[in-house]
């Protein structure tokens, strides 16, 4: 009777396995329908609307939105993606999706309208609680048809599919708009007033961020350039160690070689470099923040010095030197011997010092710190620099160190940036913020950056047509409208022409824009802050812009920039300069236009008179000039405006 048994449960043991098994299973942690459709979200109006998401390998899905219907095939590996028609503006509808596999999804309040991507650094980052007026504007937010998304900060040196944080999608209250971005949201507030559709607004931005970091690897390898880094990024993904010691080699050649410091005799980094004349000053803060003259406006290298007395005991074993957070390279050494560097103004710097570097005595440590703008040097808290041993005990280094500026930055230049690292490196941040929001439905992109890109305004004229055409691809719309902000005014105002990195960039955005049809510049030179590179009225930033979407994507017939340039030719030994969007012109606080100036082929250039007459302006010139500028610098004066109160363009035109 067992043997029976045993026969019989084995044959149905085998004949189960012959059966047809559940088949494979849908990737773990992954949504049926991808994050950014969630609740309270926002779908492109008017164009085809592509939904995605993950299921089952080879699993159908079909997805409803307003009573209409699509279907979907997932892949091998369960990705899947549906377009559903065009759809009017409306909702709020359902959104459902369901699978062959089992799954169902329903997200709700769903509504159909324009979408709007807001990305660039950290003027648009600035949260609306940091904007002028703040209590105000916080206090009085509440419009359940503008919707709000944030993608938080992530950076990747490859592409991803997926948000390295949570996203949602929430309507606007005081507690949803106080931490978004405030030109975002003011922007989306002020065209909803003439655009009476619901709003979506995506924000994802990084303070500090270069262009470089904005485009993906395909776009930078066809821009040119770009061989070494995009090869020690590809190194960097497999190889993390092997690709930072060869970027650490890099680095020490390149401070050999732009840092007088560092090939001085003896160098600033050495224990027998008498530095008792230098001043002194307790670090914290910015160096500009100090009212140290010679450091109010610097970019450049300046190194540190302070000695740290130690036992016998104390110095045996190693030990954790904290700087906190550096702007924005730094060279950290201590007896002669380097133990670390990073770059990112916001890093805290953490260096493991190895047994043997310390030693009896007095111990030096000494950091060369290269500031490529704005505020710069070891400005985190005093009391938060420290150096802990291995007994345990911790040394705070809050008395004054000794300091010496090295070199400007004009004349070191720039250093080159780890490929890998966050805001500064060569497409991670396309890779962590961008890629994982394509091809998400658009109306159009505001684009708010390019002070950290200031040192290099020429590569800059191909990086931003490149991005904005590698963005287009990637959204699936190749006339995808882009809004750019122009550079406001910051930095020290001058009582003579000047060369300025600020002024040269905002010419290569007027004139990139220029050259392309489905691009508008909001001219902001006026709303800046000479002493803030961010200035706090962004609610005139968001009008503009508005006023830029409402003419370019909506084809109103209004005026949205002040006068652009158009011609400058010589006419009876002046030089008549022409205005495209020009009305009336209008000059604030004189009778004759401040802000010209004339120049050689050199650039070299003298202020000029200048005056309006009927839709030109003429300005003196006592010879023939090769250019004529107007409102060029970091912060320039200039009061040339239009009568519905816009600035004039910052320009520079050659005489013909």
């Amino acid at each position: 009777m067992i043997t029976g048994v045993a026969i019989l449960l084995a044959a149905v043991l085998t004949a189960c396995s012959s059966l047809p098994g559940p088949g494979p299973k849908k990737p773990a942690g992954d949504p049926l329908l991808y994050p950014l459709f969630q609740d309270h979200a926002v779908l492109q109006r008017d164009r085809a609307i592509k939904l995605w998401g993950h299921t089952a390998p080879s699993a159908d899905v079909t997805v409803t939105v307003a009573g209409t219907t699509a279907t979907a095939h997932a892949d091998a590996s369960g990705r899947w993606s549906a377009s559903l028609p065009p759809m009017a503006a409306g909702g709020p509808y359902v959104l459902a999706a369901r699978s062959s596999a089992g799954e169902n999804q329903t997200i709700h309040d769903v509504l159909i309208g324009d979408v709007f991507l807001c990305s660039g650094q950290s003027n648009m980052e600035l949260h609306v609680y940091e904007a002028a007026q703040s209590y105000l504007e916080i206090s009085g937010a509440a419009n359940d048809r503008i919707r709000l998304l944030t993608v938080d900060r992530f950076s990747s040196p490859s592409p991803r599919n997926s948000f390295g944080a949570p996203v949602g999608w929430a309507a606007v209250t005081p507690a949803s708009v106080r931490d978004f971005s405030a030109v975002c949201y003011f922007f989306g507030r002020e065209l909803q007033k003439s655009v009476n559709v619901p709003i979506g607004l995506i924000h994802s931005s990084w303070g500090g961020s270069l262009i470089e970091s904005w485009i993906d690897a395909q776009q930078a390898k066809k821009l040119g350039g770009y061989d070494e880094p995009l090869a020690v990024l590809d190194t960097y993904v497999t190889a993390p160690k092997t690709a930072e010691a060869n970027w650490r080699r890099k680095m020490e050649l390149w401070w050999q070689a732009h840092d007088p410091a560092s090939t001085a005799s003896p160098p600033w980094s050495a224990v027998e470099l008498d530095d008792s004349a230098w001043p002194t000053q307790v670090l914290t803060g910015w160096w500009e923040s100090w009212g140290v003259k010679d450091l109010a406006q610097f970019d450049g290298i300046v190194w540190f010095r302070t000695t740290v007395n130690l036992t016998k005991a104390q110095a045996a074993g190693d030990a954790t030197l904290s700087l906190g957070p550096i702007d924005d390279i730094d060279t950290t050494w201590i007896n002669g011997i380097h133990v670390g560097e990073l770059e990112g103004w916001d890093l805290p710097r953490v260096y493991t010092v190895p047994a043997g570097v310390l030693h009896e005595g007095a111990n030096t440590i000494a950091v060369g710190v290269l500031d490529t703008g704005a505020g710069g040097g070891m400005y985190g808290p005093a009391a938060k620099k420290t150096l802990k041993l291995s007994n345990g005990t911790v040394i705070t280094l809050n008395t004054p160190w000794r300091y010496r500026i090295s070199a400007p930055l004009k004349q070191t230049g720039s250093a080159p940036h780890a490929p890998w690292l966050n805001e500064s490196g060569l497409t991670t941040l396309y890779n962590g913020m961008i890629a994982p929001v394509a091809p998400y439905g658009l109306r159009g992109v505001l684009w708010y950056q390019g002070e950290a890109n200031t040192d290099n305004p020429k590569d800059y004229a191909r990086l931003l047509p490149g991005m904005m055409a590698q963005w287009r691809s990637a959204f699936e719309a190749p006339d995808l409208p882009f809004l750019i902000v122009q550079l406001p005014a910051f930095g020290p105002a001058s009582d003579v022409p000047e060369k300025s990195g600020w002024a040269e960039l905002r010419e290569v955005q007027r004139q990139a824009v220029a050259k392309d049809g489905n691009a508008a510049l909001a001219v902001t030179i006026d709303l800046g802050d000479r002493n803030n590179v961010h200035p706090t009225n962004k609610q005139d930033v968001g009008v503009r812009l508005s006023l830029a979407a409402r003419r370019l994507i909506y084809g109103e017939k209004i005026t949205d920039s002040g006068p652009s340039p158009a011609s400058a030719v010589v006419q009876n030994g002046k030089i008549a300069v022409a205005f495209d969007h020009a009305g009336k012109l209008v000059t604030y606080s004189a009778n004759r236009v401040i802000g010209f100036e004339t120049c050689d082929a050199g650039r070299h250039c003298t202020f000029a008179d200048a005056k309006i007459e009927g839709d030109h302006v003429v300005v003196d010139a006592p010879s023939k000039p090769d250019f004529v500028r107007f409102c060029w610098g970091d912060s320039p004066v200039c009061n040339l405006y239009n009568a519905d109160g816009l600035p004039a363009v910052p320009f520079e035109l050659a005489v013909k």
